[in-house]
């Protein structure tokens, strides 16, 4: 799969659709183009993305949040640098 959204590989079963806003954002969680420490990093960050897409409701607070949470990977990411 290379994005993180379960509907990307073909397997909707189950899974509710999201707001447009949340789903724009989730695809700067991918890490596949990142190799050794700083994809661990972005692995973390993204499993976190996709928890809080999946369970918070679809309002205008869970696109902060993951607005929040992308600008906290880009910044461990570059720590890791």
């Amino acid at each position: 799969m290379t994005g993180i959204n379960p509907r990307e590989s073909g397997d909707d079963r189950g899974v509710t659709p999201q707001h447009p806003a949340v789903e724009h954002i989730l695809k700067y969680f991918t890490c596949d183009h990142l190799k050794g420490d700083l994809r661990v990093v972005a692995l973390a960050f993204q499993t976190l993305a996709r928890q809080v897409a999946e369970r918070a409701p679809a309002n205008p607070e869970t696109t902060v949040a993951l607005r929040k949470l992308l600008e906290a990977k880009d910044a461990a990411v570059r720590a890791v640098l």
